[in-house]
């Protein structure tokens, strides 16, 4: 069955385009590709429909597509951007403090161009970039703001999407060399094969391609700007090759070029895609489809009207509610409900192991538990934003009236995927102005809540 979609109450009063899920539940949303932010808060009930909107401090750099990440501290990292106000391809790079509504310039990665380039946060909560003009990568440390070189890779991270695995590796499908694959190991600081992709993802004429994630069952998904998809199994010794199985394609010739996507709780892939254009082509409108990987079958689901455009002008962000909001660069917001006929399976939930009972406004507390950080990091874009929310969320209910509200996360222990029965934990600052009383409370992370 398919899901249904809802426009927002409060529509957007700009530009909506790239989202990041905030550690407090909120979610930060870019104007367009300039400098101004906005932040859309759920109402007492926690459903995000209903929410509002408040204006966010700026950014100094307007920039359109680039890196971005949420990091284990909470605060929102930006690099890059293929157009911006201080350059094309900029390298200019920010760190965004959200309990202080502050933008912060920080030292640029280690070459003239960062652009739209590829990032992705490590377990360890560095962040991974990758450089559109040669082979380079490297690593920032958010601790002591500083770049470090990695591992260089077999071709270059231009219009590349890549997909941290449970392994603790980092896939990439080879723009600039496909039909070849390669991956980041990040224990050894080298990029080693990850064999060859038996249907081709990558467009020829303009090198991009669509989505990628991992999937609950520890494969990995990636959507092509061909109309083709394909699944990647990761090997038992994480240097090795792994393997690659084709996976459905989209009807009607359509493709997921420079495309977001989603993995639902329910274990779905929610994609987009739009008709076959070739090089700097890139058509309208775009359709949606949930990818069933049990199935290994692509099925259509309806249409926002705010889908007029081509798919790179659409972003996805999967909220705590296990709803995706859809923007489109528009003044138009929608939310996507997953069909009420699949739930997450028990197994994929975080679970808390231990929290304090007695919570005070204003305080700060420590939570234990297992699967904090998901299975997966669940939101994709590529090259042109990272949108990942595998971290975890806090949020009470008030028992007498209903009300919700989230606390901000900082600190998890580790920001890796598919952690198993290991214990992890995460600290919290329960909000003030909290509601006195009786409470549940749930630890969340890529949409799904543990057991209160």
């Amino acid at each position: 069955m398919a899901g249904s979609w809802k426009p927002l109450k409060n529509q957007p009063t700009f530009s909506a385009s790239t989202m990041l899920l905030l550690t407090d539940g909120t979610v930060m949303c870019q104007d367009g590709g300039g400098v101004a932010w906005w932040k859309l808060t759920p109402d007492l009930g926690g459903h995000y429909v209903d929410g509002t909107w408040s204006p966010l401090a700026s950014m100094h750099h307007s920039r359109l597509y680039y890196a971005s990440a949420v990091l284990r501290d909470g605060r929102v990292f930006v690099a890059g951007g293929e157009y911006s106000d201080a350059g094309s391809e900029t390298n200019k790079a920010e760190l965004y403090y959200p309990t202080l509504d502050w933008w912060t310039e920080i030292p640029s990665p280690p070459w003239s161009e960062v652009g739209d380039a590829p990032c992705c946060v490590l377990p360890d909560g560095r962040i991974l970039v990758g450089s559109i003009d040669s082979t380079q990568t490297a690593i920032f440390d958010p601790v002591s703001e500083t770049w470090a070189a990695a591992a260089s890779k077999n071709d270059k991270s231009s219009e590349e999407t890549w997909v941290l695995l449970t392994d603790e590796t980092v896939l990439a499908v080879e723009c600039s060399g496909h039909p070849k694959a390669e991956k980041y190991v990040i224990a050894a600081d080298e990029w080693v094969s990850a064999g060859t992709v038996p249907i081709e993802l990558v467009q020829a004429s303009s090198i991009e391609i669509g989505p990628g994630m991992a999937l609950p069952d520890g494969r990995a998904f990636v959507a092509g700007a061909t109309g083709h998809t394909a699944l990647y199994t990761p090997p038992p010794i994480a240097n090795q090759p792994g393997s690659w199985t084709t996976g459905p394609d989209f009807p009607d010739g359509l493709e997921a070029k420079d495309a977001p996507g989603c993995l639902l709780p329910n274990g779905r892939v929610l994609l987009i895609a739009s008709p076959a254009g070739e090089g700097g082509s890139y058509p309208s409108p775009t359709h949606f489809f949930e990818f069933d990987p049990g199935a290994n079958t692509m099925t259509a689901v309806p249409d926002p009207p705010n889908a007029g455009g081509p798919c790179f002008t659409g972003r996805m962000m999967l909220l705590p509610t296990g709803d995706v909001l859809f923007t489109s660069g528009s003044a138009e917001a929608y939310v996507y409900t997953p069909s009420p006929s699949g739930v997450p399976d028990d197994d994929w939930r975080p679970e808390i192991v231990s929290c304090p009972t007695l919570l005070r406004a204003k305080q700060t507390f420590t939570l234990q538990g297992e699967q904090l950080t998901g299975l997966s990091q669940a939101v994709s874009y590529g090259d042109d934003a990272g949108l990942a929310t595998n971290y975890p969320l806090v949020r009470i209910r008030n028992l007498a009236t209903g009300h919700v509200r989230y606390c901000r996360t900082f600190n998890h222990s580790t920001m890796a995927i598919g952690t198993g029965e290991t214990t992890q934990h995460t600290s919290f600052k329960v909000p003030a102005g909290m509601e006195r009383g009786r409470a549940e409370l749930e630890v969340v992370v890529n949409g799904i809540a543990s057991e209160p």
